[in-house]
């Protein structure tokens, strides 16, 4: 159970950088609310979640999950550039993650 609240709380991490982003500097009510949630949300599904997965491992797994899904979310909603060298520094991240849970 730990470990899919882990990635649910990942998944959340994308949500309250895509919705800090969208906030801009908490100008616009409805960005900064869900921003808000998704950040209380994430913060305490890892916080559950370390009750039983260590520490390091836990909080890399949620930064990669954060940083690959608002990365992803740049490329493919926002027009961030898509480059090979790009692309390949997240599939090492990725690479990064399964190796952690591999040996946890």
């Amino acid at each position: 159970m730990s470990w899919l609240v882990l990635v649910l709380s990942g998944v959340f991490e994308t949500i309250w950088a895509a919705a800090l982003g969208a906030a801009k500097g908490f100008s616009r009510p409805v960005p900064t609310v869900v921003f808000a949630l998704a950040l209380a949300l994430s913060m305490g599904g890892l916080a559950y979640a370390l009750r039983e997965i260590p520490l390091g491992t836990g909080y890399a797994i949620w930064v990669g999950i954060g940083t690959l899904g608002t990365a992803a979310y740049g490329m493919l909603a926002l027009g961030d550039p898509a480059t090979t060298a790009r692309i390949t520094c997240l599939a090492l991240i990725v690479a990064g993650v399964v190796g952690l849970k591999l040996l946890h």
